[in-house]
C-alpha cells in the first residue's frame, strides 16, 4: 500500500486565499495522488479570520485539518506539523499554489523510489517561471551564494514546494535553529552535507503578486543564517535511512 502523506499549508492571515485554494488542492489530491493523504492548515498566529475559515473548511470537507501555532514563523509552523506527524511522507506548499500541482505526485514518487528529500526547482533546465526580473535576479544570486559557500548539489533552496520522509524530518528538523524563512535553506544544507539524497524536480511556477514576503528583511535573515552555518558548523544528525518511504 502506498505510504501516507501529510500536506502542510503554513499560513499567516490568509482568510481570503484559503477557501478557494484549499478546495482546489483537495480536489487535485483526490484525483491524482494514489497515497492516502491529509491537508493540514498550519496557522502561525494569524490575526484575521484564518482560524474560523480553516475550521469551516475542516467541517465541510474530509481530509482537511487545522493546527494552530501561537507564535508567528513559517519554519515554526512546519516544525510543529512535521514533528507531530505520523505520516510516512511530510510535505508543504505555499497557500497561493504558485507551483503547478501537477508536480506534486513526482515529489512523492521520488521519495518512494529512495530519495529522502524532494524539492521543486525553479532555476534548472525544464522549469518554467513567471516573475519579475528583480525577483529572478535576487533568487539566482542567493542560490549562487549558497553553492559558493557550501558546494551543495541543489539549485533552488527557497521554492515553497518540498517533501521528505518522516524519518528524515525527525532526524533533521530538531537541529534547525531558524523558525522563519531561512528554515528551508537550513534544512537543505544540513541534508546535503550529511549525505541525504535530494531530488530536484523542475517545476512550472507563477509568482504571486500579492505576496507579503518582505525581501530586504528576509535577505538579511538569510545572510545571517548562511554565516551561522558556515562558521558555526553544520549540525551532526543521524545518518540517512536507506529504506524508501
Amino acid at each position: 500500500m502506498p505510504g501516507t502523506v501529510d500536506v502542510v499549508i503554513p499560513v499567516f492571515n490568509e482568510e481570503k486565499a484559503l477557501p478557494r485554494n484549499i478546495v482546489i488542492l483537495a480536489d487535485f489530491l483526490r484525483a491524482n495522488l494514489r497515497n492516502p493523504w491529509q491537508i493540514i492548515i498550519a496557522d502561525n498566529a494569524s490575526t484575521d479570520n484564518t482560524r474560523s475559515v480553516s475550521e469551516m473548511l475542516t467541517e465541510r470537507y474530509s481530509g482537511i485539518n487545522y493546527l494552530h501555532i501561537p507564535q508567528k514563523g513559517r519554519g515554526r509552523a512546519l516544525k510543529a506539523a512535521w514533528l507531530d506527524s505520523t505520516a510516512d511522507i511530510v510535505s508543504y506548499m505555499d497557500v497561493d499554489l504558485s507551483t503547478d500541482l501537477s508536480h506534486f505526485p513526482t515529489l512523492v514518487g521520488s521519495l518512494e523510489e529512495g530519495y529522502q528529500v524532494a524539492i521543486g526547482n525553479r532555476l534548472g533546465k525544464g522549469s518554467r517561471v513567471t516573475r519579475s526580473l528583480r525577483r529572478e535576479f535576487i533568487s539566482r544570486s542567493y542560490n549562487l551564494l549558497i553553492k559558493s559557500m557550501f558546494f551543495v548539489p541543489f539549485q533552488d533552496a527557497q521554492c515553497g514546494f518540498k517533501a521528505l520522509t518522516r524519518k528524515t524530518a525527525q532526524a533533521i528538523v530538531p537541529h534547525i535553529k531558524n523558525d522563519n524563512w531561512f528554515f528551508d535553506t537550513e534544512l537543505l544544507i544540513i541534508a546535503a552535507k550529511r549525505g541525504y539524497k535530494i531530488n530536484s524536480v523542475p517545476v512550472k511556477w507563477d509568482d504571486d503578486p500579492t505576496s507579503t514576503v518582505h525581501i530586504t528583511s528576509t535577505a538579511t535573515e538569510d545572510i545571517k543564517g548562511l554565516l551561522r552555518l558556515r562558521f558555526g558548523g553544520i549540525p551532526k544528525v543521524p545518518p540517512p535511512d536507506t529504506d524508501s518511504a
